[in-house]
Order: C-alpha cells, then structure tokens, then sequence
C-alpha cells in the first residue's frame, strides 16, 4: 500500500470532518446566544431569580461546547445579588413616573459581533484548529517524500503531536476555567485544539497499522477503542462537536481495522461498551442526537455476517440484546436511568430505539432460518419490550414494533414451509403429502402462545391505567391485532389454508376472550381512550368469528367471513359511534374486494356446474347483501368517505354477481369460453335493470356513489348492446340459430333491452340532461326496429338469419312490418298523448318511405312493388287524417247569424 494516496485520502477526510464540526458549532451556538439573550432579558425584568428547572426530556438542541457557564448581564448580577432592603412605614414610596419606566424598559440585548470581532475572534480559532491538524499531515507527507524519517520516527512524532494538542487542549480549558474567562460558544479554544488532537492521533495510530505494520489488528483496534473512548468523555468538557467525532471513530474503527477470520465476540463486546459510553454521553448531556446516532450505527452492525453461511448467531443476539438492555436503562424516558417525561407522552427515541434492536433480533431469526437460539432472544426482547412498555409510557410507540416483527417472524415461517402460497392456490398440491411437522414446530407454538396471552392480557389490563387516551388505544390493537396475526400463519403453516376444525375452535375461543374483553370494558366507567379500546375488542371478536368460519367451512367462506365483518363493524359504530369504526368497515370491503381480484371464481374450480344455485351465489351474493346492509348503518350517521367506499362495494358485488352468474349460466360452467348472443343479450338487460334501479334509489339517498353508478351501468349497458348485439354477436352477421318463431334469442336481446331502455329514459326524465335521456329513447327505439326486422327475417328464413337470399316477398314484408311499426307508435302517442311517441312514430315511418324509394323501387317488381306503394300511400293519408281530426283539429267558426229588421 502506498503512502500517497493514504495522504491524500486522510487530508481529505480531516478537511470535510472539520467543516461539518465548525458547522454543527456554529448552529449550535447560535442557539445559544439567542437563548442566553432571552434569559437576560427574563432576569432583568424579575429581580427574584426563578427556581432551577430540572431537564425532564431528551434536550433538542446541544448545549454550549464550554463547561463554563455564561456570564451574567452585569444588570440581572447586581440585582441577583444584591439583599432587598428593609420596607419600614417612614418610607414614602418612589414616584410612579420614574417606577414604572424604571421597570417597564428592559435592557436590551448585547449587538450583534461586528466584522472585525468575527475575524479576530472566531474565524481565525477555526482557521487555526484546521491547521494544526492538516500541519501534522503535511510534516508527516514531507517527510516521506524527502526521505528524512524513518516510518518508526514518523509514527512517534505524529503521536508526540497529537498528544501536544490533546495536552494545549486540556492547559487552554483550565487556563480558562481558572481565570473566569468564558469561551466564545462557537469559537472553543480548548475544543477545537482537543478535536484536532483526536484526529491527528486516529491518523497516526491508523498508519502505524495499515501502512508500516508496526501494530498487529487486535493492538490497533483496541488502540483505536480506547481513543473513541476518550473522545467521548472528552466531550463531556468539550461539547458536542467532540462526541460526534468520539461516535463516528468509535463505530468506524472495526471497519479500518479488518481481518480475515472476524471475531464477532470481540466485535460486539467493544460495541457494546461502545454503546453504553455513548448513551451515557447522551443521558448526562441529553443529546437527542447522539442517542439517535448510535443507534443508527449498532443497527448498521448487525448486518456483518448475516448473509455468511455458518451465521454466529450467539454473538449477533448477545450484541441486539446488549443494545437493548443498554437502551432500556439510559434512553428510555421514565424508566430506570432514563430522562423524565410527562406522564402519558409517548416519546420518539424511547420507541424507536427499543423497535430497532427488535428489528434486529428478526433479522437474526430470519437470517438464521429460525434457530432456536435467534428465537429464544427474538422471545427475550419482545417479552422485555412488553415490560417496558408498561412501566414506562415512553415506550409505548415500541408495542407495533414488537407486533409487526412477530408477525413477520411467523408469517416467513408459514411461507418458508409452503413456497407454493405465493404462486398456486391455497391447499396442498395433488399427490404431494403435506409435511406440517419438522424440527423447529414445536417451539414456534410455544412462542406462539406466549406472544398471544402476553399482548392480549396485557392489551386487556393497560385499560385505565394512563390519562392519555392514546396509550390505552396503542395496547389494545397490539393485543387483538397480534394473537389473530399469529393464529393466521400458524393455519397458513400447519393447515396449508386447508380445512381445520382444531384452528376453528382456537378461533372461537379467541373470539370469547374478546368477547368477554369487550364486556368487561363496557362495564366500566369512562376513561380516556376507552371507547376507542373497547370497540377495538369487539372488532377483534368478529375477526376472530370471521377465522372461525373461515377454519371451519371451505375457503371461499374467507370472502364471506371478512364481508360480515364489515357488515359487524358497522353494526358495531352504530353503538360507538367512534369515526375509526367506520374506516374500519370500508377497510374489510377493500379486503374482500381485492380477494376476488386475486380470484374472481372465489373457490377456484370448485364453483360448481348449477345455474345461479353455485358458489358464485353465496361468494358474491352474501358479500354484496353485507355491504348494502352495511351501508344502511352507516348512512344514518352521516355521508362521509367510508360510506362511499361500502356503497361502491355493494353496488360492485351486485354488478359482479349478475355478470359472473350469467357468464356462468351462458357458459355451461366454464368462465373461460367465448361470449354468445345469449350472454350479450343477459348482460345487456341485467344491466338495464340495475341502472333502473339505482336510478330510482339515487332519487331517495341523492348518494353521489348511487348517482355515479348508475351513469357507470348505463354506459356499460350501452357498450354491451352496441358492440356485442350489433357488431360481435349479431345473427345477421354471423351464423347463429336464435331460437323458435316467436319466443327466442330475438326476444331477450332486442325487445327487452328497447323495453329496458325506454323505462330507463322515462325514469332519468327531468332528473338528468335532455341529451342524456333522449340518447336512451333513441336507443330503444333503434333496438324495436331491429328486433322488428330481425324477426321478419326469422319468418323467411328459419332459425338461421345469415343464409340465404332476400327475397322480393321479404323486401315487401320489411315495409310493412316498419310501416305498421310507425303507426302503433303513433296510436301509442295519441292514446297517452306522448309527444316522444309521436315522434318516434315519425322517424319510422320517414324510415319506411326512404326505404320505398329507395330499395323497393329498385328491387322489387310486379305486385309487390305496386302493393308496397299503395300501402304506404293509404297509411300516409291515414296518418295526415288523424293529425288533422284528432290532434290538431280545428273548429269552423259558424256562420254569423242573419240580422233582422224591425
């Protein structure tokens, strides 16, 4: 290894080190003397000097880099210590004028340094510090290029010059301390020639290892140790600068002191007494930040051998444990040498570092493939976290870290054993026994079982015992959510998701303990948060009823199960009227609904070959029920985001039902055949229908779900009947028998969809555009002249309409059948006196006069030409009759009476 590129790399990093140590001081003591501004000015305002407060959280910001503490304003000193004088009743007291100016003026606070006091007094320390220690890298640099010191003396003298630095350090503090002389905050002497010193010796010792073997590894790294070591209880003069250049050397030294046969004992001892040196820091200090930091940096090494093959998993949990007991003890407020915190506060750092040694211990068991030594610590520390939690509520934001990481411990497990889970559905693969039982099962119920009664009792027994409402809330979802997460992958495990009577009674004996749970919190008196725990036991008792169906019946009951429990939980927020309850039941919708996006046949193969009475009934049909009932329970508390999501949900199941049924019905059974006239023409009605429906309840709810549905249903009616009656499935374009003479696929995909069609455009009449409606009217009114002429079609042709020519008695037929089409329109409009009739009748019959002359006349010969022109002349004339005597008739005025003489 050259010397060169080490220089260059070691110039670089102590340049970029002393950067950010300046910067972090600069912030940190800008704090400061915005704080040591206010205090003045408090002080000078209240001459008697307030009582200390003792720091009873993890402190924001940093304090000062001098142990020393800040002068007081001369003003608040004289006053502070000055004895009040004795009141006597000769007395008189002082003017009012000169009192009150006296006290009203506050002194105001010392300017802003000029220029000229920033240069002298603070960059040049910085620029100072900076250069003593890229001195000692240069003299070090020249020295190897001239040749003049030996490796042995270059290693002394940079360790005679750190310790000259770490000593002028230490002289410049108690020089100062002794003199009374208060260090500039931002500018430390003292701080800056100790940091320096640090560095220089870190370099040194670095280089005697790395570059001149003059130590073996274990001399450097413990060398290197102890220097991060001492730089931490340096910084406790210091300030924190120092402490942030102590962490970083400490957790960096086993990266630059490396071996190849790693000792991950010797590793994790020296971080842990790494760790506890550095909370330690943290807590005498209240460094918020440097307890953040070295978590961050134990978490990042626990990853080294995890991915080896022959994983140590006995040092990896002595360090996650360790680090939790060290965090337990120093970090966590309220709890043994923690800080204090008010009661009823759940503290940021006290959670987060519980939940990252947690999340360590599961990497360890994962990495492991769940050997019981990784389980046996996994089950210490979340048994320990359970404990904390409760004795100090700091801790309580710990409890989902200790939820979710149990869950994904068992829920690997169950998809470890059973790889086909994520590919293929549920259940064990034909001709392949499933082996439920191996080594590590009956450790994994066991943990199983504490881990249930632990969060379930003590979920149960946190109840009324916090003023905050958020911390009972906090141990009532890990105690349901966690024993129902555990029961589910020990069934998806042991069960391969098949039918399991034992898990069934397990469930039902869950769904009991919530049950009694809800009952016993319902009894008693009100808490902050109980309302909220309460309904959360009770939704844990239809979950756990819901698994139970699930366990017990075939596994499209799942669907079900989690669709009566929306149907439950809105039921329930109807009693506690708690706005979570609500999103609760939209959730359990959102749940079912991408169930059957995963498989929309719900059981797979075995939905059966029975028309409508099959699982597509009871898969879709009993979801759809649950949802429009919860739906009703929701709505009479108000119309809010989660009654949108239920009522899409029902209005979707109701949809699914009809199309899934009738692809069904049309198919035979088998889903994935091609479409036929006969699926497009019940498809096309069924839609019709419901679009007539919601359009009718849209009326009474003014529900903008129902109003956007039915528009939905319309124009996939529309589409439906456009492109599959017209164009894809339409038996004059292709070849298709369509039935008896008058009762056939005609019938159901022409007629009833114009019968259809017009109630819909009556039943959005003055309720939506004119555009809209008369859009609906035109469509039935095309699809009755289709089915017109698609029957007589039928009667020259037989069930096949695509064979054959058209015949002029065909031709002929066309005419009159449209023309007597036109006129029942017309006695229709003129009966009930529907001007949309009436109209209706006219484009027919202007239809059936462009078709006279326009096909017939060049098409037909002989009589039937001659007889469609004399029937559509009598039938004109008919109509102009009974325009002009029954709708418009006019009255002739009589005669004017003769006038007579007298």
């Amino acid at each position: 290894m050259s010397d060169g590129p080490f220089d260059v790399f070691a110039l670089i990093i102590a340049i970029i080190a002393f950067i950010i140590a300046i910067k972090a001081s600069s912030q940190a003591a800008e704090l400061r003397r915005r704080l040591s501004s206010l205090e003045e000015m408090f002080r000078a305002q209240r001459p008697v000097q307030p009582p200390l407060i003792p720091a009873d959280v993890w402190a924001d910001a940093p304090p000062t880099t001098s142990a020393a503490p800040p002068p007081l304003v001369p003003q608040a000193e004289a006053r502070a210590e000055a004895p009040p004088p004795l009141v006597t009743e000769d007395i008189s007291p002082p003017p009012l004028e000169a009192s009150t100016e006296a006290d009203a003026t506050p002194p105001l606070p010392a300017p802003a340094p000029g220029f000229e006091e920033r240069l002298g007094t603070r960059w040049v320390v910085w620029i100072g510090g900076l250069a003593l220690a890229l001195g000692g890298f240069f003299m070090v640099r020249y020295s190897i290029e001239a040749g003049l010191l030996g490796p042995g003396v270059r290693v002394f003298l940079g360790g005679v010059f750190a310790l000259a630095l770490l000593g002028a350090g230490e002289w410049s503090r108690r020089k100062e301390s002794i003199s009374n002389i208060a260090a500039l905050p931002i500018a430390n002497i003292p701080a800056i020639l100790t940091a320096a010193g640090t560095a220089v010796a870190f370099a040194t010792i670095y280089a005697a290892y790395a570059l001149y073997g003059f130590l073996v590894p274990a001399t450097a790294f413990v060398l290197l140790g102890l220097l991060a070591l001492g730089t931490l209880a340096a910084a406790l003069l210091h300030g924190p600068a120092l402490a942030g250049l102590g962490v970083v050397g400490a957790f960096v030294t086993p990266i630059l002191v490396s071996s190849d046969k790693p000792d991950y004992w010797a590793l994790y001892i020296y971080l842990a007494i790494v760790t506890a040196a550095s909370f330690g820091l943290a807590r005498i200090r209240l460094w918020r930040w440097l307890a953040v930091t070295t978590i961050a940096f134990a978490v990042l090494w626990i990853f080294p051998g995890l991915d080896a093959g022959d994983l140590q998993v006995a040092p990896h949990a002595f360090h996650v444990i360790a680090g939790f007991v060290l965090a337990a003890l120093l970090v966590v407020c309220g709890f043994m040498f923690g800080p204090t915190i008010e009661d009823g506060e759940i503290e940021p750092v006290s959670s987060g570092s519980l939940g990252a040694y947690l999340f360590g211990a599961m990497l360890i068991v994962l990495s492991s493939a769940h050997a019981d030594l990784a389980l046996i610590a996994f089950t210490l520390l979340v048994g320990a976290t359970l404990l904390v939690a409760w004795r100090a509520p700091a801790a309580t934001g710990a409890l989902g870290a200790a939820a979710a990481t149990v869950f994904v411990v068992f829920a690997e497990w169950a998809v470890r054993a059973n790889p086909d889970m994520l590919v293929l559905p549920s259940g064990p693969m034909a001709g392949i026994a499933p082996t439920a039982i191996d080594s590590a099962v009956t450790l994994h119920l066991v943990m199983a079982a504490i881990f249930a009664a632990g969060f379930g009792i003590a979920g149960f027994l946190a109840q009324g015992r916090s003023n905050s409402a958020i911390i009972p809330v906090v141990w009532s979802v890990a105690g349901v959510a966690t024993p129902i997460a555990i029961l589910v992958a020990l069934y998806a495990r042991i069960a391969h998701l098949d039918r399991s009577i034992p898990f069934a009674i397990l469930a039902v004996l869950l769904a009991a303990a919530f049950g009694a749970a809800t009952e016993a919190l319902a009894r008693r008196e009100t808490r902050p948060g109980a309302m909220i725990s309460t309904a959360l036991f009770a939704t844990g008792t239809l979950g756990a009823l819901a698994l139970a169906l699930t366990f017990a019946l075939e596994k499209g009951w799942l669907t079900i199960a989690l669709a009566l429990m929306s149907l439950g939980t809105a039921w329930i927020s109807m009693q506690r009227p708690i706005p979570f309850l609500r999103w609760l039941a939209a959730i359990f919708a959102g749940l079912v609904t991408a169930r059957i996006g995963y498989d929309p046949r719900i059981v797979g193969d075995a939905v059966g070959t029975t028309p409508i009475f099959n699982w597509l009934l009871w898969g879709y049909g009993l979801p759809a029920a649950s949802f429009w009932a919860a739906s009703l329970f929701l709505r009479r508390r108000g119309d809010d985001a989660p009654l949108r999501m239920v009522e899409s949900a029902a209005i979707l199941f109701t949809a699914l039902l009809a199309f899934m049924e009738i692809r069904h019905f049309a198919t035979g059974g088998d889903v994935t055949s091609a479409p036929s006239l006969l699926e497009c023409a019940l498809q096309a009605c069924v839609t019709l229908a419901m679009a007539i429906g919601l359009e009718r309840l849209r009326l009474r709810s003014r529900s903008v779900v129902h109003n956007v549905g039915a528009v939905v249903l319309t124009v996939i009616a529309g589409l439906v009947s456009v492109f599959g009656l017209l164009i894809l499935e339409n038996p004059l374009l292709w070849r298709t028998d369509v039935g008896g003479a008058v009762f056939n696929l005609l019938l159901l995909g022409y007629a009833l969809p114009a019968v259809l069609m017009l109630l819909l455009s009556y039943a959005v009449a003055g309720e939506r555009g004119k555009a809209y409606a008369n859009t609906i009217a035109g469509g039935a009114l095309l699809f009755a002249l289709i089915y017109v002429t698609l029957e007589i079609r039928r009667f020259h042709h037989g069930p096949i309409l695509s064979s054959g020519a058209t015949t002029g008695a065909e031709q002929y037929t066309y005419s009159i059948g449209w023309l007597g089409f036109g006129v029942v329109l017309l006695g229709v409009g003129i009966l009930v006196k529907s001007e949309r009739a009436r109209l209706a009748s006219a484009v027919v019959i202007a239809l059936t006069i462009l078709k006279a002359f326009v096909i017939d006349m060049s098409t037909l010969t002989g009589v039937y030409r001659a007889l469609s022109f004399m029937c559509l002349g009598i039938v004109l004339v008919a109509i102009g009759w009974l325009y002009q005597r029954i709708l418009f008739r006019r009255q002739i005025a009589p005669p004017p009476a003769p006038q007579t003489s007298t």
